[in-house]
């Protein structure tokens, strides 16, 4: 049974195709799984990540994946691939999609202040 903020058996399976092969180089290679566990745990809590529980491994082993992945575009594929996927299948239900109103309420805030003419807030010299 997975633990709160990890993977269960059916999300693993819909991951593990989009990762990257596990090469070991001569080394120990951590899990693909026990690193996005990680990367979950961390990101669903807030934590810093040197804060990471023992049970994960080293944090600056998760940190370099993340880091490693975030440049390679990996994140990005991987969410493209999985919204055409569920897409496909019917399993998105588009028009639950929203987002955060306070960003919508700053952004017309500042798109009135432009248009009286007024620099917005954050802009206004103190």
């Amino acid at each position: 049974m997975a633990r709160r903020h990890e993977l269960s058996d059916a999300e693993w399976a819909l991951l593990e195709p989009l990762l990257p092969a596990r090469q070991t180089r001569g080394r120990y290679f951590h899990d693909h799984r026990q690193m996005l566990n990680a990367m979950l745990f961390r990101l669903h809590t807030g934590l810093p990540w040197r804060d990471l529980p023992e049970r994960y491994g080293p944090w600056e082993t998760v940190y370099s994946r993340y880091r490693r992945w975030c440049r390679s575009g990996l994140w990005d594929r991987i969410l493209a691939t999985l919204q055409r996927d569920l897409d496909a299948a019917g399993k998105i239900e588009w028009s639950l999609w929203c987002i955060d109103g306070s960003s919508v309420r700053a952004h017309k805030a500042a798109a009135g202040a432009a248009a009286r003419g007024k620099k917005p807030a954050s802009q206004r010299a103190r």
